[in-house]
């Protein structure tokens, strides 16, 4: 009886209290495990919702739609369509004939503000909106004489009011706009002068100055970064692969390869502003490269990327199995045969996934470019390479940077837009990165 009552207490089918308590640590370790998720899941939630909320208004732009008198006596007292003399007219002079066509759509809608002057008028415009149609009528003179319809830039007030940066309250205490002409933009918005379309500038445009951030883009850092991923990628990768298959394939083992391998695994280690000093010390000061360059940025980047994708290289042929490469020696391949022909397609997968990740890395890397001087205000356009890698240009990141450190509202949303435009480049480089490697992937 003795030992079926004991046999009874030690039953499977009921579990003794050391079970039991096994059961609920594993509970409350699945529990934990749920919690962080969640909270990482809501911090992630919290700062697309922030970037998003505060970025997606940058993608409109407050504009002003006017027919414009493009008067031959301003703009070609000569009569003669003289390039030279119509580059002498300045943006003071297509000032006036936009204020005028201005005052000329307010009393045509018949508009009226009770205590509104020129001068708010004439404030309502950008002061980059001169400069834009002096640019277009210089490249198409044909135009001088004729009334032309042109969408122009509002004011970064304006605009912030529209997007509901700038209240009425805020605009008694605010010396750059006043409260009639708020009141003037109602107007002007409910008779269709004033609207917000697609803010393509904000894609194409170059940066612009403290005083104009609605006309400020990201043109030059799109390119900069565009030219800086094409030169790490012709550098990275082949340089890369090449060191991978040596080290992992035909390296011999011994102290020296462990010292190479322990140091690439401590350089992808290092904070990337450590290769800024460098870049700055070998680049610039020592092989005179140009500041603000693609060129120096691309080899800074390049030398951070490299040890990213020697690792991922290295165990990407790490996971083909021996038996591929004793197969293709067995019927007669030789070492580099084997490797090249039947080896390196198997790893192609994960190499191309570590290379896209190591260059989406690099793209969104700040630390090393402010230390070369790419941090630098520029606008004007790279030139088409080769010689556009050694203009002067900026770069996503930097961008960013850039606008935060600026005293108006206004580039605070433009900061926060180019973050997106920097989350989906990185969005689409991922996306390729699991394109590549379903595409390349085969099974033995």
């Amino acid at each position: 009886m003795t030992d079926a009552n004991a046999q009874a207490r030690t039953s499977l089918f009921a579990p003794d209290a050391r079970t039991a308590r096994r059961n609920r640590a594993e509970a409350r370790f699945r529990l934990y495990g749920l919690i962080s998720v969640a909270i990482g899941l809501a911090a992630l939630v919290m700062l697309l919702s922030s970037v998003l909320f505060n970025g997606t208004s940058s993608f409109r732009q407050t504009m002003l739609e006017l027919p414009i008198a493009l008067d031959a006596k301003v703009l070609d007292k000569k009569g003669d369509r003289n390039p030279d003399d119509l580059a002498k007219v300045t943006t003071i002079g297509y000032g006036r004939l936009i204020s005028d066509a201005l005052d000329k759509a307010i009393a045509d809608n018949g508009i009226v503000i009770d205590g509104l002057t020129s001068k708010d008028v004439k404030d309502m415009i950008s002061k980059e909106a001169p400069a834009q149609i002096r640019d277009r009528v210089l490249a198409n003179p044909d135009l001088i004489g004729q009334t032309v319809s042109f969408k122009i830039l509002a004011n970064g007030r304006i605009d912030g009011y529209l997007k509901g940066r700038v209240t009425l309250e805020t605009a008694e205490r605010d010396s750059n706009v006043s409260v009639n002409q708020l009141h003037l933009a109602d107007a002007l918005r409910e008779k269709g002068v004033l609207n917000m379309p697609f803010n393509w500038l904000f894609i194409t445009a170059p940066d612009a100055s403290e005083l104009r951030p609605e006309a400020a883009g990201l043109g030059v850092a799109i390119l900069g970064s565009a030219y800086m991923m094409i030169i790490v990628l012709v550098l990275a990768l082949p340089i890369g692969v090449a060191a991978s298959i040596y080290l992992e394939e035909f390296a011999p083992q011994n102290r020296f390869t462990d010292l190479i391998e322990v140091n690439i695994s401590n350089l992808a280690a290092v904070p990337s502003i450590v290769f800024g000093i460098l870049g700055l010390a070998v680049f610039i000061n020592f092989a005179g490269l140009p500041q603000s360059a693609p060129i120096v940025g691309a080899l800074v980047l390049t030398l951070m990327t490299l040890p990213t994708i020697i690792i991922a290289t290295r165990a990407a042929l790490k996971a083909v199995p021996p038996s591929i490469r004793e197969a293709a020696l067995g019927v007669g391949a030789s070492k580099m045969q084997s490797i090249f022909h039947h080896v390196l397609p198997l790893a192609m997968p994960g190499i191309l996934t570590g290379a896209i990740i190591g260059l989406a890395q690099a793209l969104g890397e700040t630390a090393p470019l402010l230390l070369i001087g790419m941090v630098a205000f520029v606008r004007d356009y790279p030139g088409a390479p080769p010689e556009g890698f050694f203009d002067p240009a900026a770069a996503l990141p930097v961008q960013v940077y850039n606008w935060t450190q600026r005293a108006d509202p206004a580039f605070v949303e433009r900061a926060s837009g180019a973050i997106i435009v920097l989350l989906i480049f990185l969005v689409i480089m991922n996306f390729v990165a699991i394109l590549l490697r379903r595409r390349f992937e085969r099974r033995w």
